[in-house]
């Protein structure tokens, strides 16, 4: 498919007709029409099939679609910075964070950022740790934040802070309540409580911890991001296990306790091996190191 196909396609993905397209893509309906028939007299089969006045996508089409979504994405992003080029300004610095970290501590290190950076454009998306990394070896991102570590090939990894999994819950009265600074994890593990799903390297950090005990956790609530999980702690669904990064933001009405034995934590920045990262990207990481570490 070439470049002019892709656009049709979307447009008509989008849409749902010729017409649409057309308006969509600022060109003619013919133009729209013809384009079509080229691309599937190209590939081969049909992309569309007709159903009253709507174009409906056929099995072919559907198959393709995410792979003209990414296309598209990064058609955009060239145009983007060629018109950035153009008018002399400077490309936005791709930030790739995990999501419990663009709550609270990517704010407060956009501040310190903004404060030698006011001009230079950000764009941030939020992935879980094995997306960044995989989307920072195909240089989709200047810098990604996560948890653990990620080894890839193409990937060089930059150490930024190191913290400790803790349990947060509900606080209770300090004359009748527990109010130690500490609690064993297989007393967290004996009735229900809010964990991070496995496929965090969190998640599969304390899935080994409980291994390496003999325990084995069961009932509880399994959700994908820690930031969730304190939410749901405070909400009284039970005690939550998370990072200390996360936990730095609870309030008055939670109780955070240190696991032992000790869990660690570990946030790093991953850039593109090989290359040379620009000045920005190593400042955002120094400003979100100097946020984290007081956490740790």
């Amino acid at each position: 498919m070439r470049i002019k196909h892709v656009e049709v396609f979307n447009a008509i993905m989008l849409t749902g007709t010729v017409s649409g397209a057309a308006r969509l893509l600022h060109v003619t309906q013919p133009a729209v029409t013809q384009t079509l028939q080229h691309a599937e007299l190209q590939l081969g089969y049909a992309l569309f099939t007709r159903q009253r006045n709507r174009l409906v996508p056929t099995r072919e089409a559907q198959a393709l679609y995410p792979e003209v979504q990414r296309l598209v994405s990064q058609l955009e992003s060239v145009r983007r910075l060629a018109g950035a080029l153009r008018g002399g300004q400077q490309a936005a610095l791709r930030i790739l964070v995990v999501p419990s970290l663009a709550v609270h501590a990517l704010p407060q290190a956009l501040a310190l950022f903004r404060q030698r950076y006011p001009a230079v454009p950000v764009a941030i998306r939020t992935l879980h740790s094995q997306e960044i990394a995989q989307a920072i070896a195909l240089q989709e991102g200047d810098v990604g934040i996560v948890f653990g570590h990620s080894p890839h090939p193409a990937v060089q990894q930059v150490p930024v802070a190191q913290g400790r999994m803790v349990c947060v819950s509900l606080a209770t009265p300090a004359r009748s309540g527990d109010r130690r600074s500490t609690i064993e994890l297989a007393e967290v593990l004996r009735s229900s409580f809010i964990r991070i799903d496995e496929r965090d390297p969190i998640g599969a950090m304390l899935a080994e911890q409980c291994a390496r005990e003999g325990l084995a956790p069961a009932g509880g609530i399994t959700v994908q991001t820690h930031h969730i999980a304190m939410t749901l702690a405070a909400q009284g669904f039970g005690p939550a296990l998370i990072d200390s990064f996360t936990a730095a933001a609870a309030d008055d009405t939670l109780q955070v306790r240190t696991l032992v034995p000790e869990v660690p934590v570990s946030i790093s920045a991953l850039l593109p091996q090989g290359e040379r990262s620009p000045q920005p990207a190593d400042d955002l990481i120094d400003a979100f190191r100097r946020v984290v570490s007081p956490a740790a």
